[in-house]
């Protein structure tokens, strides 16, 4: 029996052999349609790299081995001492869903489809729709998308919240009823058919902060048959929600522990694969919940729960850095004028130092607070503390001070960006090997407003910051973490690694000079150490310079 196996074996290895050779011959003859020579590869496993030259034809990746000038390209492109991995996948984004003009989903500069930010740091797919957002017509969106065409692929989720609103309307502040709940499944089913690859919610957001975990649960066993993702934004962050007023709000909200309890008990009831979105630990006195939130869902892992996260490599939250400290209840649309009725009555002014109070630790603290624009141009780059003892005066009134002498027609006066989170937790979570790495970034142009860094560093950032500098993670796992990971978990079976027969979604880069240039006062930089990135065996970035072109898929459920 032994001799008959070993007998098979050297069969099917001399079978590979000729085969191998066929092909060699065969794509002698038939040029190929590019070929890298003498790099690195890092095929997306998290195995170490490996020298090969690399060929591409009809948008496939045809032949990944040590050529030695064997087949003939029409684009041969040395890149020695650069190296070669799959295009990353960003698994969360709002690339594509937060224009209201659903005939143009990136608004009126059509450039906007190429999503220069995300392709020039490497990404060649993207998945949107996330927290929730995005339209409840699933096919209308990837209709328009199709026919716009976009830089790299796009995957779409349906929105819990636009599902929500779609049924509930204005009357939402409450648990849905059987037959809302009904409707509600029906249009997650549609999606699901019109090749939605799951269902993301915004249960920090309006309406979904209202929902229950059976309605929850009720819409995920929907994309189950569809072997979808449920996404999670989470209920909150840390110890509070963002929306929690502790003058105006009840104790005991929902904090991070229980909503990763709550997102492990829907993989549980569902079966689905679950994913806790952009994880973190915020505000500072939650900093090292990391610890337990890893625990639980370690737990969770071995019990048979299918649940993973996404983290982006910020300990700064939010898009454009516009962090108002002062309770909108305390400002209403007046802002100062209304602050100071506030102000002139004793026991409002208490409710509002106690609520303050609570969003600078929410925040990350006064010291991790930074002003990003005054009318004073000399409080720009500082902190709240330190602002606040140039001025003699508490951190607290600061924040009023700010309001009162800033920008008029400016919630709190002034532009604050809070870095609420702990670089250990960041650290933490990205050395999971269940943990994606993900931008929540919009697409963005030189020339708009203020964004967060994310949307033009994220993943150069990981690879500099996190793996070569810190050595937080491998360079491997780094590149795992980006690529065959996220494909993994969206289920998607010819992308993310750099294999034969693969879709030609590559990225090349020097890993001396990879590096993200995008600051929070200076954001709409491109990264630097790009050379190239291919979407489908199309250039989308070339030497180093944008092409512009549109060639990526939008993608169904169908993989």
């Amino acid at each position: 029996m032994k001799n008959a196996r070993f007998l098979l074996g050297v069969f099917l290895l001399f079978v590979i052999s000729i085969a191998a050779s066929a092909f060699l011959s065969h794509d002698t003859e038939e040029t190929l349609d590019i070929l890298f020579t003498n790099g690195r590869v890092l095929d997306g496993t998290g195995n170490p790299c490996f020298y090969a030259d690399v060929g591409i034809k009809d948008g496939k990746i045809v032949v990944v081995g040590r050529l030695q000038g064997k087949l003939a390209a029409e684009k041969v492109i040395d890149i020695t001492g650069k190296i070669l991995s799959p295009g990353f996948i960003d698994i969360h984004t709002h690339a594509y869903d937060r224009v209201k003009d659903e005939t143009s989903w990136v608004g009126k500069d059509e450039k906007r489809y190429c999503a220069p930010n995300f392709v020039s740091q490497g990404v060649t797919t993207l998945v949107s729709n996330m927290c929730g957002g995005g339209p409840p017509d699933i096919q209308k969106q990837r209709d328009t998308l199709s026919a716009k065409g976009t830089g790299p692929n796009v995957t779409l989720f349906i929105g819990h919240n636009a599902v929500r609103r779609q049924v509930m309307g204005k009357d939402f502040q409450r648990p849905a009823n059987p037959e809302e709940i009904l409707q509600m499944k029906e249009l997650v089913q549609k999606a699901m058919e019109d090749g939605a690859f799951g269902m993301s919610t915004g249960l920090e957001y309006v309406p979904s902060i209202w929902s229950t975990e059976d309605e929850v649960v009720a819409l995920v066993e929907e994309i189950v048959p569809f072997r979808g993702v449920y996404m999670a934004h989470e209920r909150a962050s840390g110890l509070t929600p963002m929306w929690y007023v502790p003058s105006k709000d009840k104790p005991g909200p929902p904090n991070m522990l229980r909503n990763i309890i709550e997102l492990i008990n829907v993989g549980k009831r569902t079966g689905a694969t679950v994913l806790a979105s952009h994880i973190k630990a915020r505000g500072a006195d939650f900093w090292g919940g990391s610890r337990a939130i890893i625990r639980l869902i370690d737990e969770a892992r071995a019990q048979g729960v299918d649940i993973w996260a996404d983290c982006y490599p910020y300990n700064s939250s939010g898009s454009d850095g516009r962090t108002v400290l002062i309770p909108r209840w305390a400002i209403g649309r007046n802002f100062k004028e209304e602050l100071k009725k506030v102000l002139n009555d004793p026991e409002k002014t208490e409710d509002l130092y106690e609520d303050i109070k609570h969003n600078l630790n929410w925040r990350g603290e006064a010291k991790n607070i930074i002003v990003m624009d005054h009318p004073d141009k000399s409080f720009i780059g500082k902190s709240l503390d330190q602002i606040a003892k140039e001025q003699r005066v508490s951190d607290v009134e600061m924040i009023i001070k700010l309001q009162m002498e800033g920008y008029v027609k400016m919630p709190g006066g002034a532009r604050l960006r809070g870095f609420s989170m702990s670089e250990i937790d960041i650290e933490a979570f990205s050395a999971q090997p269940w943990t994606a790495t993900s931008s929540d970034a919009s697409i963005a142009l030189p020339g708009d407003g203020p964004v967060h860094a994310r949307f033009y560093g994220t993943f150069p950032r990981k690879i500099r910051h996190y793996a070569l500098e810190r050595k937080a993670i491998t360079l491997e796992d780094a590149i795992r973490a980006s690529t065959s990971l996220p494909a993994q978990i969206l289920g998607l079976r010819n992308r993310g690694m750099i294999r034969e027969g693969f879709h030609a979604d590559v990225v090349v880069f020097d890993p001396e000079t990879i590096k993200d240039k995008a600051t929070f006062f200076e954001p709409h930089q491109y990264a630097e150490g790009i050379s190239y990135v291919l979407v489908n065996g199309v250039f989308v970035v070339d030497d180093g310079k944008l092409t512009w072109k549109k060639p990526g898929y939008v993608l169904t459920n169908k993989r």
